[in-house]
């Protein structure tokens, strides 16, 4: 049975008309499907209840399971996921002043392998398709009954490894008649899988790109990132500098801050070797501590001290708030808690 939430407004219409009814009840719906976030084809009040058993009977409406639900005294939500073949996600949502944001994930497990995540723990299950992305974000959004405003890629899995299902997953949370969050409020990270990011600078999007760089010396970075054997730092950044020069966006590059591994003066004069010049955002991230992680953050003096290096050499520097720390609000680790529960 067809996923719906997977279906665009132009396959949705040519659905309609297989199935010998108006096309204009698509663009109805669509927003049903991708706007108000209906849970059951009996919800849609203006069709006929004719057409609400005909789609019933052919599609999926693909309604997740909310497994658990943790929420934080700072206000950050995480959401377990229960999808239609029992595989589990996450998402978290995270209040801001300027808005809601979520955190979505693309793929059940990662095959990237990066040391300090707990994906990576479990391994790669299959990909998420465009309709099981966008239900995260409308499940948040009827469960929390606010408006999400953000819609952040880097929740479990690597987005760059699903492309197609990624980009028309956008595309749908873009639709006017959908949730119709604009472009400039979608980021995209990847590990750094470079023939996907010369790709995606071809797409003329509007969403910003995230680069999880992490370490300024191939060294460090494949202890940290296994996928940097395969794509290294001067590939990553080549592959940067194109797309910067293709679509003349800014690019953020993630750094999560590890003590006593990335964070020393060294790596902050090697990292404004690395990047001066580029129009890019530094985003200096203290690492999540993950049960039978080897890995520690670095203290908030050190992060400072990092940051300020970087930013006397000209470079633009923010350190990520810390939310829902008292809920391990980091993607992967309640899934991964859960599945070590069931199989004890």
């Amino acid at each position: 049975m067809k996923n719906i939430k997977d279906l665009n407004l132009e396959e949705l219409e040519n659905e309609l008309i297989e199935l010998g009814e108006k096309k204009f009840r698509a663009k109805q719906i669509f927003k049903w499907v991708h706007n108000v976030g209906v849970r059951s084809f009996d919800e849609m009040t203006d069709l006929s209840i004719e057409l609400r058993k005909k789609l019933s009977l052919n599609y999926d409406l693909c309604v997740f399971k909310i497994l658990d639900k943790l929420v934080s005294v700072d206000g950050t939500i995480k959401y377990l996921f229960e999808l239609n073949d029992g595989n589990i996600i996450e998402s978290v949502v995270m209040r801001y002043k300027h808005g809601n944001t979520i955190c979505i994930s693309t793929q059940v497990g990662c095959k990237m392998g990066c040391k300090f995540c707990a994906s990576a723990k479990i391994g790669f299950v299959r990909d998420l398709t465009p309709g099981e992305i966008v239900e995260q974000v409308l499940c948040a959004t009827v469960d929390t009954k606010e408006r999400i405003s953000n819609v952040v890629y880097m929740g479990i899995g690597e987005p760059l490894d699903n492309y197609d299902n990624v980009l028309r997953s956008i595309k749908l949370l873009n639709h006017p008649h959908g949730l119709n969050i604009g472009g400039r409020h979608v980021s995209l990270s990847t590990s750094g899988i470079v023939p996907k990011i010369l790709k995606l600078a071809d797409e003329e999007l509007q969403a910003t790109l995230a680069i999880s760089l992490h370490a300024p010396e191939d060294k460090i970075r494949s202890s940290m990132m296994p996928v940097n054997d395969r794509y290294n730092i001067s590939q990553v950044i080549d592959a940067c500098k194109k797309y910067i020069e293709k679509t003349n966006r800014r690019i953020t590059f993630e750094y999560a801050m590890v003590d006593g591994v990335n964070d020393t003066k060294e790596c902050a004069e090697k990292l404004i070797k690395l990047l001066k010049g580029m129009l890019c955002h530094i985003n200096l991230i203290p690492v999540n501590k993950i049960k039978d992680g080897i890995y520690e953050k670095s203290d908030k003096k050190n992060i400072e001290r990092f940051r300020d290096i970087l930013m006397k050499n000209g470079l633009t520097v923010t350190i990520r708030r810390e939310l829902g720390s008292d809920i391990e609000a980091a993607c992967g680790q309640l899934r991964r808690n859960r599945m070590q529960k069931e199989s004890d």
